[in-house]
């Protein structure tokens, strides 16, 4: 399943050069992974309220072009990997209004234990959601 999600480029998400500092396509894979996950019937607050967190451990980032003030965005997040201790997603985001890609981008989680933050198996009732948004088409 591929989630796809838009943003607007705020001003304050822009350099002197009035073009959008790259720090911020990282945090916009973060809104496509919290979408990817809404999709999948997961809130984040559900996920630590029942102990569990997902640090990021490995990301990667590929400029093509750049995004300027008020370009709205399309942010395609793509799963790449799914196990109960991990799950990898698949990054593209675009301009809306041209369709220019702007970025590729890759990131790994780990599943871990909010209290400990020691790495963890996901258990079944969150395993089973994102196997099937996997398998959705």
């Amino acid at each position: 399943m591929i989630n796809r999600v838009t943003h607007k480029v705020n001003f304050y998400d822009t350099d002197a050069m009035a073009v959008v500092h790259h720090a911020n396509y990282i945090r916009w894979f973060e809104i496509g992974r919290v979408e990817f996950l809404r999709e999948a019937g997961i809130t984040l607050t559900e996920m630590m309220a029942d102990g569990y967190v997902f640090p990021i451990v490995d990301v990667s980032a590929k400029y093509v072009s750049s995004a300027h003030f008020d370009d709205v965005l399309v942010i395609e997040t793509i799963p790449t990997a799914l196990t109960k201790a991990k799950m990898a997603f698949d990054y593209r985001i675009f301009r809306e209004n041209d369709g220019t890609l702007l970025v590729t981008g890759h990131t790994q989680n780990v599943f871990t234990l909010k209290e400990t933050g020691k790495i963890t198996r996901l258990p079944e009732k969150y395993h089973s959601r994102l196997q099937a948004a996997l398998e959705k088409e």
